[in-house]
């Protein structure tokens, strides 16, 4: 009987401290995306629609802004997985190599924009409590994660574009 008073306890007690966890989500980092989404929304708005469709359009011209600017500005303005969307603006031979990038961008945004895609907001987060154990800053993660991230997507764009554009040839 003893056994089975403990192992209900336990059973219990796991879920209370999921509670407590979801109480601390709920007093720190969700007012934080509430303000970032409201604050993009609120970009837009101001900027307009029209400008911002421009813009991207303008970007799918050129591979260095195919590959860097247009993922991180669709992740940035309409976080995972509606960012997808600016494949859009381009040529069709374009959308694989630009999914390909803006899917390898949605973890490293994370650590300056969590707004971005709070689902890999728990990777970053992991990692981010190992970082601060070993006595680094968090700022100087974040910024790392955004620089590699940049590259690493400039890379798989480019590579993408090159295979997707000799399968199309071999049709």
């Amino acid at each position: 009987m003893n056994a089975l008073a403990k192992a209900a306890e336990w059973f219990i007690n796991l879920f209370n401290l999921g509670g407590q966890n979801f109480m601390g989500l709920v007093t720190g980092i969700i007012p934080t995306l509430v303000v970032l989404i409201t604050f993009v929304n609120a970009l837009i708005a101001l900027i307009g629609q029209e400008k911002m469709d421009k813009f991207a359009a303008g970007c799918s011209k050129f591979f260095l802004l195919r590959y860097t600017v247009l993922p991180v500005l669709s992740m940035f303005i309409l976080c995972n997985p509606m960012a997808y969307t600016f494949g859009r603006f381009l040529e069709e031979k374009y959308k694989p190599a630009f999914y390909d990038s803006a899917v390898s961008f949605c973890h490293p945004i994370t650590g300056l924009f969590p707004h971005a895609n709070a689902g890999e907001l728990f990777v970053y987060l992991g990692i981010a409590q190992g970082i601060t154990a070993l006595g680094y800053s968090l700022g100087a993660l974040a910024i790392l994660y955004f620089i590699v991230g940049v590259v690493v997507i400039l890379i798989r764009g480019i590579v993408t574009e090159r295979l997707t554009l000799l399968f199309m040839k071999r049709r």
